[in-house]
């Protein structure tokens, strides 16, 4: 397939997908501001997570409709593109670490878990993930990059990204370390919470009620885990294989549908969010209650 011939079947569903993230995440960030939970250091990560998958939609994928075009400028002027879109991914794993950690203390020490776990703190990490991401992604700007050709101005994300880059310190160190400490933090966490309604079975006991919270919480952030994982990891592989089979071919259609499986986290997690966690999906009914009157107030006047 040739790169018109890509650009013409791909465009249309990464524009369907950026018009999906930005207004989907507006959507969540909205409603966690209204439903004043923002106070909480676990909203406060999903609203920066959610703030990550806006610009997804509204730097990154026209970012990447323009690499896809083979757009012709500076390659420093590209590697810089392309490094703010592996900010972004970088900043994602980054807080999805920061909500396991924090979920993860919010069952180990309850009593405590507020005095440790202050607002102020938990913005603090949240500066922290979005700065770690800027710092690691921008390494190829540094000289992590493929040598410069002055035959070729045109910006392609592989031309100018090392594949060695990408495996072994984006995949190797930044992705399936952190993806490892989720998993088992997450483990913790269920079994902790298991024990606990098991322990409380028959007792009206506030404990349990607690617990119960904590459970269906995290089981929902698992959803976002595994969804993040299911969507990148493809991509990862592909990357991967052509660092270590050189002779083996990946088509370039395969790694166009890899990065916009990549590009579809971004829109499926305002989804999750509002159906999977309670005060989210109240304020989004709220949302909905109040447009839909509004309209019903316009078609009678």
């Amino acid at each position: 397939m040739g790169v018109g011939q890509c650009c013409v079947v791909f465009l249309p569903f990464e524009t369907i997908i950026a018009v999906a993230c930005c207004l989907g995440n507006a959507l969540v960030i909205w409603a966690v501001w209204t439903c004043g939970v923002l106070r909480k250091p676990t909203f406060g990560f999903i609203v920066s997570l959610a703030v990550a998958d806006f610009l997804v939609g509204s730097v990154v994928i026209p970012m990447a409709v323009l690499v896809d075009i083979h757009m012709k400028i500076p390659f420093y002027g590209c590697l810089f593109m392309c490094c703010i879109i592996i900010m972004l991914e970088v900043a994602s794993v980054a807080l999805l670490l920061a909500i396991a950690v924090d979920r993860f203390l919010r069952v180990r020490i309850p009593l405590t878990y507020k005095s440790t776990v202050s607002k102020k703190r938990s913005w603090i990490v949240v500066a922290l993930c979005w700065f770690t991401a800027a710092l690691l992604s921008f390494i190829p700007m540094f000289g992590w990059h493929n040598p410069l050709r002055a035959d070729s101005t045109e910006c392609r994300f592989f031309t100018v990204i090392s594949y060695s880059y990408l495996v072994y310190f984006t995949f190797f160190s930044l992705y399936l370390p952190p993806l490892a400490l989720m998993t088992g933090l997450y483990c913790y966490i269920f079994l902790t919470t298991r024990r606990q309604l098991r322990a409380n079975i028959g007792v009206a006991a506030k404990s349990s009620t607690y617990y119960q919270k904590e459970h269906r919480l995290a089981a929902s952030l698992v959803l976002v885990l595994v969804l993040f994982v299911v969507c990148w990891l493809p991509l990862f592989l592909m990357v991967t294989l052509r660092l270590y089979g050189p002779h083996i071919e990946v088509p370039s259609v395969a790694l166009d549908i890899g990065v916009l499986l990549c590009h579809t986290n971004s829109a499926i997690n305002p989804v999750v969010y509002a159906f999977r966690i309670p005060k989210i999906k109240e304020a989004c009914r709220k949302l909905w209650r109040r447009v839909y009157h509004n309209g019903e107030q316009q078609q009678s006047k």
